[in-house]
């Protein structure tokens, strides 16, 4: 690495995990520190602006996710000059380990978050959820919560059968049960798709003073991906830790979704479902017009001879009456 080099904007494409880790570790050690987190978690530190943004992200979603394979905490801060902690699992974990736990408690008793003006935690879905969950190490801090999970806890999430595979985790210990970790925080902002039931839900345990939540429909499962290519992310980011995101300026970012053809598609599959011919039929239009879909311009041709036929039908059952 060259003397002068702006971290944030390294290409990091194309290395395997191994090779990404060591690029991680150079980049802490000349920039900040990289210390390796057990097993699973490492955690990579760039010294920057007075403002901290710490971001939970695991390799596999930064590698298929980033064109650069950059963290989305780099892009983030870059964009503002901020300090950035990067905490990066190697595959989703919730953070569950002893040795994160460690990490924060230390990053806490060294007074590691005082030396920031303003410190905003950042993750979507697990991530999301240790966002949530570690932010009761900064107290005032800002947090953004992408479709989090509260818990994993069966006791009290027996309903979401996502997950199975983490029910032996214990999410009753230390930074345990999200929700209540929030209680410290300055703003919380929780986003959520509403017509994900199961997501939903998880946002609903959110619902608590100090936390506003916003909805996002037809983005669930890929929220963080949608958000990012539709260009309202880094906007998003910026309104919440300047305290200016409410429900109004989100409504405004989230009109972006009428040019991101995945949503207008997860609509239209949406209302087909429901067997509203007319509804499918205007949906499908406006996809077929602004993005050029030959699939969907047949579905318009095919929509619209239904429509012309029961048209036809229902006049000439009129007839005869």
């Amino acid at each position: 690495m060259q003397d002068g080099t702006d971290p944030y904007t390294l290409s990091l494409s194309e290395l395997s995990p191994a090779q990404w880790l060591e690029e991680m570790r150079e980049i802490g050690e000349s920039f900040g520190f990289f210390e390796p987190l057990g097993p699973r978690h490492n955690a990579v530190f760039v010294e920057k602006g007075d403002t901290l943004l710490v971001s939970f992200e695991s390799l596999p979603a930064i590698q298929a996710l980033s064109e650069d394979g950059r963290p989305i905490g780099f892009d983030l801060a870059q964009s503002h000059d901020w300090s950035c902690l990067t905490v990066i699992c190697n595959r989703d974990t919730w953070f569950r380990e002893d040795e994160v736990y460690g990490f924060f408690d230390q990053m806490t008793d060294d007074g590691f978050f005082d030396d920031f003006e303003q410190v905003i935690f950042f993750g979507a879905g697990p991530c999301g959820y240790a966002a949530c969950a570690f932010s009761v190490a900064s107290p005032g801090a800002t947090v953004i919560a992408l479709e989090p999970q509260a818990t994993l806890d069966p006791r009290v999430t027996e309903w979401d059968d996502r997950f199975t595979h983490m029910r032996r985790t214990d999410f009753t210990e230390r930074y345990g049960y999200a929700p209540d970790m929030l209680d410290g925080a300055k703003d919380t902002y929780v986003i959520y798709d509403p017509s994900d039931r199961l997501g939903a839900m998880h946002a609903a345990l959110f619902e608590r003073s100090g936390v506003t939540r916003f909805r996002a429909r037809h983005l669930g499962g890929g929220m963080q991906l949608n958000l990012m290519e539709m260009g309202v992310i880094e906007d998003l980011v910026a309104a919440a830790a300047q305290g200016t995101l409410d429900t109004n300026l989100f409504a405004k970012m989230y009109r972006a979704r009428r040019t991101h053809a995945p949503y207008c598609k997860k609509l239209f599959a949406t209302v087909e479902q429901l067997d509203r011919p007319r509804l499918a039929e205007a949906a499908c239009a406006y996809i077929a017009g602004h993005f050029g879909a030959p699939r969907y311009r047949r579905k318009l041709k095919a929509l619209r001879q239904a429509l012309t036929t029961d048209t036809e039908d229902t006049a000439d059952d009129g007839a005869k009456l």
